[in-house]
Order: C-alpha cells, then structure tokens, then sequence
C-alpha cells in the first residue's frame, strides 16, 4: 500500500469498476474515469445504494409500459446499423426484427423512470443480457456469430421475461448487500487524458490502460452501446473510439509524437524496418503515441499525487512481426521524464502472442509501482 493514509484513491481506466468497488470497501474514497458510458453506468450502478420496494414497484411499471406498447418498431430501432437486424448484410444480421423491438421497447420504458438511479440499474441489467438475446457470442477476441444460429432463434416473447428475473434476481443481491459499509464515489464518463488533469489531489492511483495490442475495448460492447442507445450514429461511435487511448488502429486519428527513451526508440525503429510485415501501416506510429499518453498520465500523477504518493500501472507487452514492445520496461524509462521513480516492476503472468506468432506465452504483463 502507498506510503500516505490513502484516503483518495483514483482509477483513470474504470474498466468494471473493480478497483473502485474495492477502494469503497476498504472506506477510500474512488474517483474512477470511464470512457465507456456503459461501463460507467456498470460501475455506478454498482457502487449506488438502492430501495428494494421501490426497485421492485419500478420493475412492475417498466415492464407493464413495455408489454403495453403498439410502437411495431420502425422508429425504434431506425438509428441501428444495417448488420445489427432482421434482414442485414449479406443474409446475417445480429438481432431478429422482432427481438430488437422488444429490447427497444425496454429501453424506452426504462429511460421514462423518473429515478435516474433506477434507471441506469435497470439498464445496465438489461445491458447484461443483450448477448444472450442476439445472434453472436462475444469473447475476449471478439464477436462471431453463434454455430448454427440460424436455426437457433430467440423467442421474442422471451425478451421482458428474462428481464425481470434479471432484476428480481439482481434485488435479492441488494438487499442481501444492504448493511455494506459505503463511502462517496466519484465517476467520470469520458476521456481519461482529458478529464485526468481537473479531479482534486489524490493519495493513490491504481489502473490497468489498455495494452498497446491493437484491440479497440468499446468494440467488446458494440452491441450493448447501440441497443441501449447510448450511440445513434456511425459519428457517435467514431467519436467513442477517438475518445479511447491511442492502443489500436481500428479508427483514424492524429497520433501524437513518441516520446523518446532508449527501448522505445530501439523498438520504433524495429518496427519501420519491418513494415513491410506488419498488418496495419499505421502500426509504429500507434504504438509511439501510445507511451506519448502514458507519458501525459504519467506526468499528471505527479501533480495529484503528495509526496511519496504512489502510482500503481498494471501493463502487458504487445508483439509485431516477432518485435516486442516492452511496456513495463518502457514507461520504468520514462518515469524520471514525469518527475516519478520507480519502486519495482512485478510481474503477474506470462500472456500469449497470437497464433501467428507461434501462440507461445512470451508476453509479460506486470504491476509497476511509481512514487513521487
């Protein structure tokens, strides 16, 4: 634990909300940033405290206004791009016509509670079951649709069902959960590099940025950000991915300068060299802004943090064309450049490159501790 009493603790990568579910526990303050506004619901839903009469008399309107509407659809689910619905692209698509509406007409009803507390619960667990309620299964390398799903269709009667047993289910935790000891939370729904800098003096930084593998995060909850409405066009969601730290090529962008250091000048030059075999052109220049965002972070701990504050960064290495990207090695590099030192670097475990690469566990992922 940080040197300081912690009694404010920041997370500029929410993710689940963890870390801050944790920190409240333990009677710290969390401050969490999120750029997600799914999973910034997720983790203020998670971290609220509810009634459960009043959650359960909700559930009872919602529901009813759902089975009581003769809205068929087309206004519903207008907004929503052309792969997600009954007939698709290319004969696939991702929701029956009819199942889409049902979640629609959902999402509706639970925007029209007057509670807002209420309503982000309700649409978050509605959130947890869109998935289910689709075509495709989604994992941590991506989206696929389901083996034989054509034959597999979801009963669309099904959709308010399920989800009232989803409340119902997630009431009996609450109450179960009702004497738990809270503190204040703060969540932030946006980009981290831009939010980061203007919270108050913190005692303790904990976070885990997304690893420079060029996987776009918000693209696991495609599904759940477009049925619940938080996108409503094709600009909403480039503008989501822009918002994201620079760790993928999946959209366009600027990328910032790299800062310099001598593993990661060694490595950039590695990668130019290479570019011929590398997928994506943009690669090295992805890569060199993204330790330019960390080194921002980096350098905005500094200024939150008290004297002998720590900062904890759990980062995991990345592989192009059999080149590795040292992350841990990298940012214990830059570190003096933010006005930090480096307590030690723990590695957590040893991660696979892709098949490609030979599919071999090569890839560190490690706790590194700075401190001011």
């Amino acid at each position: 634990m940080s040197t300081v009493p912690v009694r404010r603790m920041a997370d500029p990568f929410g993710g689940s909300g963890t870390t801050a579910l944790a920190a409240q526990f333990l009677g710290v303050e969390p401050i969490t940033i999120e750029v997600n506004p799914f999973l910034a619901d997720l983790i203020a839903a998670k971290l609220e405290n509810y009634r459960v009469s009043s959650l359960l008399t909700a559930l009872t309107r919602v529901t009813r206004k759902a089975k009581a509407s003769n809205d068929h659809g087309e206004e519903l689910i207008r907004f929503l791009p052309p792969t997600f619905v009954e007939p698709g692209v290319k004969e696939r698509w991702l929701f029956d016509r009819s199942v889409a509406v049902q979640v629609s007409r959902l999402r509706v009803a639970i925007a029209e509670e007057a509670d807002a507390t209420i309503s982000r619960l309700f649409r978050v667990l509605l959130g947890g079951l869109i998935a289910e309620f689709s075509n495709a299964v989604v994992s941590g390398k991506g989206r696929r649709y389901r083996k034989n799903w054509q034959e597999r269709r979801v009963n669309s009667e099904s959709v308010i069902p399920t989800f009232a047993n989803a409340v119902a289910s997630a009431t009996v935790e609450i109450s179960a959960c009702a004497s738990r000891s809270t503190r204040k939370a703060t969540i932030l729904q946006g980009d981290c590099r831009r939010l980061f800098g203007n919270i108050e003096p913190v005692d303790l930084i904990v976070c885990s940025p997304p690893y420079p593998n060029s996987f776009d995060y918000t693209d696991v909850y495609n599904m759940e950000l477009w049925m619940l409405g938080y996108l409503s066009s094709a600009q909403d969601n480039q503008s989501l991915r822009r918002s994201t730290l620079s760790s993928h090529v999946q959209v366009s962008r600027v990328y910032a300068e790299a800062p310099s250091t001598s593993t990661l000048d060694q490595t950039l030059q590695s990668l130019k060299m290479a570019a011929s075999l590398l997928w994506d052109r943009n690669i090295p220049a992805m890569v060199g802004a993204y330790f330019a965002d960390l080194l921002d972070l980096l350098k905005t701990c500094a200024r939150l943090l008290p004297q002998h504050g720590q900062a904890w960064f759990v980062v995991g290495d990345s592989q192009y064309a059999n080149i590795l990207v040292k992350v841990a090695t990298i940012l214990a590099e830059l570190a003096p450049q933010a006005g930090l030192r480096v307590e030690r670097i723990s590695p957590f475990r040893s991660m696979r490159v892709s098949p490609q690469q030979s599919g071999h566990h090569i890839l560190s992922e490690d706790l590194v501790v700075f401190s001011r």
